[in-house]
């Protein structure tokens, strides 16, 4: 493709190709992206990708397209393995009928088609952008420190530009690996001023990938709203919401000691956040988010990330979307790192002095088929909420938003640890009028460090509450959990909290209450008063009373009558020669399958 020059970099002698006397020469660049013109579908036997020819499309007939797979250099992992390491797409339980996503966001480079732009250090980036035709590539000298803010205008073209690091790809990280603040020498560095982000996408603005990209305040007393705003919450129609923006490969971070209220916002419609880390995203006294989106449609791919947010690290609704009957949906959120650094812990030895606002690891306030596989969360304690880690909680936030629900949700082969409490699933909002809860699966986890102690608040694994209507359809299926604190559910306060409610082949622990409801006690009576019809089967239920439980479940003394492989070593899965192991309602062992989340979180987290 023709390169223009902007200015000479020292890049290597591919790059400099393009820094003779004219101003355009031929040639690739050395750094652009692929040049491979298929899409990719769904490998169904392996979930890797394969070539498609029939589509050129950004919406993918399923998940795991182009890019994604495993962490590396930025300290969240080993090699890890490709997206196909979390297995196919989940099918719909049939006993909830819960949807998976409809839409999903085909991240596979695009050819670039147009020129190879070079940009040094001291040039006018805006201008550069401003300048750039559908199927360009801007490269970023590798080091260089460009101050924003920065707008990415709408073009009118279905055609990529690409903005992007002059590291030649040969010398960069690969597709499909995380990046991390070891790989800074080869990322071009965009601060943003004081208030102000560094990348915005403008109304309607799409069909823009960024790649090896730092983005970070100009400097510790800087206060930041949103780093990365792919829609900034003003879109009040369809066409004025920003779509298809991808980012790839890059570091969004705020300062250690710095305000920073937001790494990346998903105002959008087909749009990306992958093999990026997006750290440092902290408040006093407010939340703030790693992501976050509250009027963008979707469908969104969150996958092969770490996170860290002092609020929620990510969270969906929170505001009331400016679209009429917007509801976040065909959300893709698999392989990511959500974590909490202690030193944020105010009683932890390692605290740093600076006391941020500390809420939760994920939260859906407003969201419908979201597909949650293959995650990583840890470190959650009680601050300025009580410690639960995950929260399905329906807000129509600030009361003009009453199609505001959560619906449709998919939570399967995560793993949950060092938390004050587990999940809490609400089937409506508490304050304003919202639709109800529907449709839940929480499937095939493993929850342990559940600690009172450690981490504060109550210590409960599960608690399902509702100030009227229930949640319509709840299904809490082969999850592993151990508790040390209030209970392993807990349900209230005064009406029925989940209809079509199924908990069956699980194990936990106790804690002090077992299964509570409110005013109503522990075990049967809790379960008739709290989820009438419910079914309550086949689960090991360690150091629970079995007169007071229903009859077909198991009832081991304590852990070490379960048949752990090495329950003081940190494996729970079961071994062959446990009693609970192969009687499954579905033939397999009860609990989480325990090797399976080894494998499909491999290299997720450290």
């Amino acid at each position: 493709m023709p390169i223009r020059r902007l200015a000479c970099l020292g890049v290597g002698a591919a790059l400099l190709a393009g820094c003779g006397d004219d101003a355009s020469s031929s040639g690739s660049g050395g750094a652009g992206p692929s040049s491979s013109s298929s899409t990719t579908s769904p490998d169904a036997s392996t979930g890797t990708t394969s070539p498609d020819a029939s589509s050129s499309s950004t919406e993918a007939a399923g998940p795991g397209t182009g890019s994604g797979g495993s962490s590396g250099s930025g300290g969240a992992g080993g090699s890890g393995g490709a997206l196909g390491a979390c297995g196919e797409v989940p099918e719909s339980d049939p006993d909830v009928g819960q949807a998976l996503p409809e839409r999903w966001v085909d991240t596979a480079l695009a050819p670039a088609t147009g020129a190879t732009v070079l940009v040094a250090g001291g040039d006018d980036l805006q201008a550069a952008i401003d300048a750039a035709a559908p199927g360009d590539v801007l490269l970023l000298e590798a080091g260089a420190t460009f101050t924003g803010p920065f707008t990415l205008p709408d073009k009118g073209s279905d055609a990529w530009i690409t903005i992007r690091t002059a590291t030649p790809d040969a010398d960069f990280v690969d597709e499909g690996t995380r990046v991390g603040p070891s790989d800074a020498p080869s990322l071009a560095r965009i601060v943003a001023p004081n208030t102000l982000p560094g990348i915005t996408a403008a109304p309607g603005a799409h069909h823009y990938r960024i790649i090896g990209v730092e983005v970070t305040p100009v400097d510790a007393s800087a206060i930041i709203y949103g780093l990365v705003l792919f829609g900034d919450g003003s879109a009040a129609t369809a066409p004025e919401v920003p779509h298809h923006l991808i980012l790839d490969r890059s570091w969004v971070h705020g300062t250690p000691t710095g305000y920073t209220k937001r790494g990346v916002q998903l105002d959008c419609a087909d749009c990306a956040v992958i093999d990026s880390y997006v750290s440092d995203c902290h408040a006093e006294g407010q939340d703030a988010q790693a992501i976050a989106g509250f009027d963008g449609p979707g469908p969104i791919k969150i996958v092969n990330d770490y996170l860290e947010g002092s609020g929620e690290n990510v969270m969906f609704g929170g505001a009331d979307p400016r679209v009429p009957d917007l509801v976040p949906s065909d959300i893709e959120i698999r392989r990511n790192h959500f974590h909490k650094p202690l030193t944020w812990k105010v009683d932890d030895p390692s605290y740093a002095g600076i006391h941020w606002s500390v809420k939760n690891l994920f939260e859906l306030k407003n969201a419908s088929r979201v597909l949650f596989q293959c995650n990583v969360l840890e470190n959650n304690w009680a601050d300025a909420q009580v410690g639960f880690a995950v929260l399905f909680t329906p807000r129509n936030q600030d009361g003009a938003a009453p199609w505001s629900g959560v619906s449709d949700v998919t939570f399967q082969d995560n793993v949950v640890r060092r938390t004050a409490s587990g999940l809490n699933i609400a089937g409506e909002d508490s304050n304003n009028p919202s639709t109800q809860t529907a449709r839940v699966v929480v499937k095939n986890n493993l929850l342990h460090d559940v600690d009172r102690a450690r981490f504060g608040g109550d210590g409960r694994v599960f608690q399902v509450v509702t100030p009227n209507r229930p949640v319509d359809g709840l299904l809490i299926a082969h999850n592993t959990a151990f508790v040390e604190g209030n209970a392993a559910l807990v349900m209230g306060d005064t009406t029925a909290v989940a209809s079509g409610f199924i908990f069956r082949d699980n194990v936990t622990t106790h804690g002090d209450y077992g299964v509570f409801g409110s005013g109503a006690g522990e075990g049967t009576g809790a379960l008739d008063t709290f989820v009438p019809g419910h079914v309550f089967s086949n689960n090991v239920l360690i150091g629970f009373a079995e007169a007071s439980y229903p009859a077909g479940n198991f009832f081991p003394a304590a852990t070490s009558d379960v048949g752990f492989v090495d329950f003081a070593g940190g494996d729970f899965a079961l071994a062959p020669s446990s009693p609970y192991a192969g009687v499954a309602t579905d033939g397999g062992d009860i609990g989480a399958d325990v090797a399976m989340l080894r494998e499909r979180t491999a290299g997720v987290a450290p």
